[in-house]
Formats: C-alpha cells, sequence, structure tokens
C-alpha cells in the first residue's frame, strides 16, 4: 500500500499547494488505498492474485482523489471513502478488459492480467471487481446506484463505439471525442459528483463538478494518446506505440488522417500515413513510426487539443468560490494536459 509520503508528493505533482488542503487529502488517499487493497481480497488463490494484480502495481488513482478533492467544497461524510472506492474499482475493471481488447503486454510497468493469467480470467477479473464496486456502491444508496448503473452503461457504449468505428457520414474527429466522453468523462465526472455528493454539495455545485469532470476526462485521454508516442516504458508503465500497433484510433493518427484527406498536411505525411496503416507487429516497424509521428507537427497539435479540453475544464469552474479547493480542481486539470508537454 502506498504511505502517506508517496501520496503527498502525487498531490503536489498535480500542483495543489495549499497545506491544510494536503494534509486532508494525503489522510484521505491513505484511507481510500487501504480500502481498494481490503476490497480486492478474495479467499479464491486465484481472485486473490489477479484481483489485486493491478492495484499492487500502484497507479495515480485520479479518480478517488478527484471525488476527495470536490468533497471538501462542502461537508466530507465517510460514504466519500466508499464512494472514491467505488470509482477506483469500477476504473480498475475497465483497464483489465482494455488490456485484453487492446492486446497489451504491459500497464504500469507489470505484464497485464492477461499476459499472466490469460484473456478469459482477465476479462472475469474485471467483471469481478465491477461487481465488488456494485457492492460497495449499493451501501451509498439508490441515487448512487443509479448514477454508477448510468456511468457503466456509458463506459461499456464508448467501448463499443469505439470498437465499431465512425458511422457513414460521420467525423472521425468528433466520433473519437465522443467515445473519449463515454469511456474516460463518465467516470471522472462521476467521481467528481460523489464527491459533492456525500459532502452536501447543492445541485448547481454538483452540475459544474459534472462539466468539469467531463472535459478533465477527455484533456486526460488525449494527453495519454500523445504520452502514447513520447514517453518511454519507465515514465509510462506502457509500451510505446502499443496504439499504434494495434490501429488503435488516437488523436494524433486522426488528426493526421484529416490532414491528409483535406490536402492540408505537411509533405511526407501521406507516407507516415501509409506506415501507420501497415503492419507495426514487428518492433523495427513500430519504433520507426513512433518515431516519425513523434516529430510531426500533428503530435504538436494533438497536445494543444488535450490542452484546450483541460482549460474548458477551468473555465467550468468558474461559478465555483475563488478558495484553496476550487484553485486545486483547476490544479488538476492543467496538470493532466501537461503530462503530455
Amino acid at each position: 500500500m502506498s504511505g502517506g509520503p508517496d501520496q503527498l508528493a502525487r498531490l503536489m505533482s498535480y500542483g495543489i499547494d495549499d497545506e491544510a488542503l494536503l494534509e486532508r487529502l494525503t489522510e484521505g488517499l491513505v484511507h481510500v488505498e487501504q480500502a481498494v487493497v481490503d476490497a480486492v481480497r478474495s479467499a479464491d488463490p486465484l481472485a486473490a492474485a489477479s484481483g489485486s494484480h493491478l492495484v499492487r502495481a500502484g497507479g495515480k488513482r485520479t479518480r478517488p482523489l478527484l471525488c476527495l478533492l470536490a468533497a471538501q467544497l462542502g461537508d466530507p461524510t465517510p460514504a466519500v471513502t466508499d464512494a472514491a472506492v467505488v470509482v477506483e474499482l469500477t476504473h480498475l475493471a475497465t483497464l483489465y478488459h482494455d488490456d485484453v481488447i487492446d492486446s497489451a503486454t504491459q500497464r504500469r510497468g507489470v505484464p497485464t492480467a492477461q499476459e499472466v493469467w490469460g484473456n478469459t480470467v482477465a476479462i472475469l477479473t474485471g467483471d469481478l471487481l465491477f461487481a465488488r464496486a456494485s457492492t460497495i456502491g449499493a451501501g451509498l444508496g439508490p441515487e448512487a446506484v443509479r448514477i454508477q448503473a448510468t456511468t457503466f452503461e456509458r463506459l461499456v457504449l464508448g467501448e463499443m463505439r469505439e470498437t465499431v468505428g465512425p458511422q457513414d457520414g460521420e467525423d472521425p474527429v468528433e466520433h473519437y471525442l465522443g467515445v473519449l466522453s463515454d469511456k474516460t468523462g463518465s467516470l471522472i465526472a462521476t467521481s467528481a459528483r460523489f464527491g459533492g455528493m456525500f459532502s452536501g454539495a447543492d445541485e448547481a455545485t454538483l452540475d459544474v463538478l459534472v462539466r468539469y469532470g467531463e472535459k478533465v476526462g477527455v484533456a486526460f485521454q488525449l494527453a495519454d494518446d500523445v504520452l502514447d508516442l513520447l514517453s518511454d516504458t519507465t515514465d509510462s508503465g506502457k509500451t510505446p506505440g502499443t496504439d499504434l500497433r494495434e490501429h488503435v484510433p488516437t488523436m494524433p493518427v486522426l488528426l493526421l488522417r484529416r490532414g491528409v484527406a483535406e490536402g492540408s498536411a505537411p509533405a511526407g505525411s501521406r507516407e507516415l500515413l501509409e506506415l501507420l496503416d501497415g503492419d507495426l507487429s514487428d518492433d523495427a516497424a513500430l519504433a520507426q513510426a513512433v518515431t516519425r509521428l513523434r516529430a510531426h507537427p500533428i503530435t504538436e497539435q494533438a497536445r494543444q487539443v488535450a490542452q484546450q479540453w483541460a482549460d474548458e475544464a477551468v473555465a467550468a469552474l468558474a461559478p465555483l468560490p475563488d478558495v484553496p479547493v476550487t484553485r486545486a480542481l483547476a490544479a488538476v486539470a492543467q496538470a493532466l494536459a501537461d503530462r503530455a508537454a
């Protein structure tokens, strides 16, 4: 389990600098971390090993952080911790499923679950974590259950829409942004909403938190698209270019494809697109594709799109009072986009 100093360093990396707020969040995250560890325990040895696999690998715990942080706008109750565990378990469950769909070999610096136990066990482990999240969520009341179910539906629909791809006549970039809103924005919005709900926030504040969370989620994933190209395995815990190898649509490639189709892309873009659309199963071919896309102006354009969504998330906070919690929410939004800088 990550300790207090680790949590404090993580919080400071988000740009949160208010000492009293840092102390409350650090304590809260330590409690959430232990609760997550407890939640994935099982009497079955296989379920215990596979269910705790990604928990032991670490992670930024962004969703629990936003839940705890949003709760500081009101008077947090003990239910905030349970809500933070619900959103983190839900997120972890989606990672098990996503890694199977994407044929990923690494996550958070360790082999993915399907690399260790196979696809079937990995999928069932994700299902198990969804069940654990639902059990804890049931203790939060009917409204929380409804919100979690609606969020889960959006997560699944987003995955389906991504798998099927844009329909005839649908703009691929707009389709992708819709996918990100469902797959990432929905759960991050619910994280912030739960924090507000279980601290007595009024409906107007909850609406602000939902709008903020949706935009933060899209910014977060767009930054990940760029990180898939710019970071190395040590930094990200993933093999660079994993999405490229599996031909998973990401913003840099979609923008490149749009530019080539419109005739506005720089010289050499068509050849790069042909490389990206080809067989990247060979490590040398993948490395060449990553290197060339890194150097292409479209990657910086994709980073700017991530920054735009982060800026919109900050702007969504305007109705809230100018207090340390609001400033911390803004700092988190910017920090998540700045990862791709």
